[in-house]
């Protein structure tokens, strides 16, 4: 690596060599100038790296230095250094975006912390990112073959996004690229625990199971809708655990977390039924065979998601919660500007539940268009996107309110989505009407049932039954399914896209949040 270029600017730079000597020892080149104008001057050339400034020289101070300094190279890191403690100057240097500020007397190793804090950040942080992961690394790996329970999934989950987070800020690429085959291992696992453990969670109530959709309002909403304090309940649609952890920080800047959790989604993994069964407070088939009139199926006509609020209503009268509650389901810009602008209306009610489908247009939006899909070519611009569109989305304004209020929050989601990448060949009849590349229902239905979860006994799913030979089949891992008469189109136009409504860590492994505002 070649040594970095520091330029020192100081009147008294004679006295400085000692610390100059101490740097060029360190390895780094340091030019030294006697005033703000030679500065300016230097500081022209690329090769610096860094700009040692005094503040108090004569002729043109620090400060002023500073400023013109900045109009010509705004990105050169720039240490103000001074004999003043004084607030005001500190103020001034600061609001013109230095990168430190160091106080005479200077101190060799305060010298050298203050360049190594801004010139090999990067460096350390990737450094120890990559050390981290690697002593992580095969833990993670022989954990995959132990008989893991669902909580300990959840955990792995949790930590391969933590290493993922990581490398993002600074890490190695070689090692990015070890995680991700790491991260692809861990849900070939995942899969055949799903598939190994799934049916009889749901069957069997003298097992340990994860908390499913249905059961999210009773166990975890209804118990805390006790004394005056308004609840929000609000549901982002499709929001995944590594999404919520890149927006957890500005939600501190408001809130208290008081719980930080996952939950399973059922399956499928989509809106139709996993949010109905939320709401519902049943799984999909309970909730056709108790309210028909409030259940479609894939092939009905009408929208799937058209009864929450029914059913919701139903779920509280079921579990004798009283109190007014409200529904409102955001799908467009204006109804969130509208909900944003009328939250001081809602503050007296027992429960407000908001569903925000941003997250899912999005995901569907990057699958339609080429331009969403060139901004968010990968699972980090995925999220760079969620993160910027939350901080200029009626949504913030709406949670800023309510921690005005005093008022309980709850974040939530239905399920996630997988980045796909490998097609999965399928075979069904014109009765095979769904759209869903993750799963697929009909009676007959041909595929390859190596890599694919399958049932033809959908009520052990607890699963609508159109007729006796109805099959469910669900993708796993990051595979996608495709009809083979139209093969080369499905793979062009799917490949490197989200989706959802299969079984993937992704998917199923959901944040649940409650916080409290400060």
């Amino acid at each position: 690596m070649n040594p970095y270029h520091i330029l020192w600017a100081d009147d008294e730079i004679d006295l400085l060599k000692p610390h100059i000597l101490f740097l060029q020892t360190k390895g780094y080149e340091v030019t030294p100038v006697f005033n703000g104008m030679d500065a300016i001057e230097k500081c022209t050339d690329p090769k610096f790296d860094l700009l040692f400034l005094d503040e108090n020289m004569p002729g043109i101070t620090g400060l002023e230095t500073l400023e013109k300094v900045k109009q010509i190279r705004p990105n050169l890191p720039i240490v103000m250094i001074t004999k003043s403690d004084e607030e005001r100057i500190m103020e001034q240097a600061i609001g013109s975006k230095i990168a430190d500020y160091l106080l005479k007397p200077l101190n060799p190793n305060q010298i050298l912390i203050s360049i190594k804090k801004i010139m090999d950040n990067k460096r350390l942080i990737s450094e120890k990112t990559t050390s981290g992961y690697q002593q992580d690394f095969r833990q993670l790996s022989m954990a995959f073959g132990d008989n893991l329970s669902h909580e300990e999934w959840a955990d792995i989950y949790k930590k391969l996004i933590f290493w993922e987070l990581e490398m993002e800020n600074g890490g190695d690429k070689s090692m990015k690229e070890i995680l991700d085959n790491q991260k692809s291992d861990a849900n070939t696992y995942f899969a055949k625990f799903i598939t190994k453990n799934y049916e009889e969670w749901l069957n069997n109530p003298n097992i340990s199971k994860p908390l499913f959709s249905h059961q999210l309002m009773k166990k975890k909403v209804f118990p805390i809708l006790t004394g005056d304090q308004s609840v929000f309940f609000i549901l982002i649609d499709n929001l995944r655990l590594d999404q919520w952890k890149i927006l957890q920080t500005t939600f501190e800047e408001y809130f208290t977390i008081e719980e930080e959790s996952t939950y399973y989604s059922i399956l499928p993994t989509t809106t139709a039924y996993a949010r109905n069964s939320i709401f519902a407070g049943m799984l999909p088939a309970e909730i056709q065979k108790a309210y028909p009139n409030l259940w479609v199926n894939d092939d009905d006509e009408g929208g799937q998601n058209l009864h929450e609020e029914e059913l919701l209503q139903k779920n509280m009268q079921k579990n004798k919660i009283e109190g007014k509650m409200t529904y409102h389901k955001i799908t467009q810009l204006y109804q969130g500007k509208q909900l944003a602008d009328n939250i001081n209306n809602l503050f007296s009610n027992k429960l407000n539940v908001i569903v925000y489908n941003f997250v899912d247009m999005l995901s569907h939006a990057r699958t339609d268009m080429a331009m969403i899909r060139e901004l968010a070519p990968n699972e980090s611009a995925y999220r760079s996107i969620t993160k910027s569109w939350f901080l200029h989305s009626p949504l913030f304004e709406i949670i800023k309110n309510i921690t005005n209020k005093k008022s309980r929050l709850i974040i939530t989601t239905d399920h996630g989505t997988v980045f796909c990448k490998r097609p999965y060949k399928i075979v069904g009849d014109k009765e095979t009407t769904n759209d869903n590349l993750r799963y697929k229902q009909g009676k007959n239905l041909s595929f390859d049932e190596k890599n694919v979860y399958f049932t033809r006994k959908p009520e052990r799913l607890f699963l609508p039954k159109r007729n006796l030979s109805t099959t469910y089949a669900f993708t796993i891992e990051d595979y996608f399914f495709a009809y083979p008469n139209n093969f080369n189109h499905y793979v062009s136009y799917y490949k490197d896209t989200f989706q959802h409504g299969g079984i993937s860590m992704e998917e199923m492994i959901i944040p649940f949040i409650s916080l409290k505002s400060k």
